[in-house]
């Protein structure tokens, strides 16, 4: 029976349902009765000699490439139950080690939600949302034309048409003459007209789209990216979603825009820093809907993320395609 190992924190046994730990540990054998993380690499140095799959999730450690060859010379996949790999990936693929991630199924909670939001905003949902305990009423202006589009002839921006945008972009097609625009410079011609989506620069995106959703990868090229040049842009009812990561939005240009048209709507899962501190106006702006980094895989979402992982051991395994492997070339363009 090939040996196997958990690497990282006690996150593993929240995001690892006990189903999946049952069907782990009868067609694997797990000699460490602990999950490994630096402090503790030494005690089972022998142990670990002999492993050839390594099972982790959010917390996982990082590691040199000396330590890679010291303490794992027989590895031979590592398989992350989450999304990003970028913290610790790079030492493993230099060492000839696999790496596998459930980015795809942290990507489907977060398309749901953004998608949701979508549908909300072209309604006019959160700028016309009523809170009992607020007083006030949300039925004043309802027939109002002219503000928002409804989900129907409208244009909504997608930026950057990784996993998370294409299924934003698949859930879209299922409204009504919904006409999509995508910046992605690394999107092919011919991809997006697979996916029925307009290519588009920065700018009209801005200018044209009823929604705007930010899914750039996450990298030093994209922080920053989206600036005041855009947000000024927008249209008067526009709404901007970020689900990506803060740091690619200059938080002072888009306070800037949402003071400068109060109707314009910010709707933020993430900021930079997160939270934001404490003297930011986006905690007091109307315009601005915060929430705490929730569009990913929470609550029972995250056995998904185990499950994925389970099904690339099986394949990987059996010596059967796989399907979420990570290689260098994505790691310059993945989140």
């Amino acid at each position: 029976m090939k040996k196997a190992a958990f690497i990282g924190t006690d996150k593993i046994r929240d995001v690892y349902p006990a189903h999946l730990l049952d069907r782990l540990t009868s067609e694997l054998d797990f000699p460490i009765p602990e999950i490994l993380n630096l402090s503790n690499l030494d005690s089972y140095r022998r142990e670990t000699a002999e492993v050839e799959y390594l099972f982790s999730t959010w917390g996982m450690i990082a590691l040199t490439e000396e330590q890679i060859r010291t303490y794992f010379p027989k590895v031979r996949a590592l398989f992350y139950a989450a999304g990003t790999v970028q913290a610790f990936a790079r030492p493993f693929l230099n060492c000839g080690i696999e790496v596998f991630s459930a980015w795809a199924a942290n990507a489907v909670p977060v398309a749901e939600y953004t998608f949701a939001q979508i549908v909300l905003a072209n309604k006019g949902f959160f700028r016309r949302m009523h809170h009992a305990h607020e007083g006030g009423s949300a039925w004043a202006g309802r027939q109002s034309a002219g503000e928002y589009t409804g989900n129907y002839e409208t244009k909504v921006g997608i930026i950057g048409a990784g996993m998370i945008g294409k299924m934003v972009i698949e859930r879209l097609k299922s409204l009504d003459f919904v006409d999509v625009l995508v910046f992605d410079p690394f999107l092919p011609d011919d991809k997006a007209a697979a996916l029925g989506v307009t290519k588009v620069d920065l700018p009209t995106l801005f200018a044209e789209c009823a929604v705007i959703s930010n899914h750039l990868a996450n990298n030093a090229q994209t922080q920053g990216m989206l600036n005041g040049s855009l947000f000024e842009k927008m249209g008067k009812y526009a709404t901007f979603i970020n689900t990506g990561r803060g740091a690619q939005v200059v938080e002072a240009d888009l306070i800037a825009a949402l003071k400068a048209e109060p109707t314009r709507t910010a709707l933020l899962d993430v900021t930079y820093p997160e939270p934001p501190r404490a003297e930011s106006e986006l905690y007091t702006l109307p315009n601005v809907v915060l929430t705490p980094h929730i569009a990913g895989s929470l609550y029972n979402e995250i056995h998904r993320m185990a499950q994925y992982m389970y099904e690339e051991y099986r394949s990987y395994d059996a010596g059967e395609k796989t399907r979420f492997s990570v290689t260098m070339e994505m790691l310059a363009t993945m989140a």
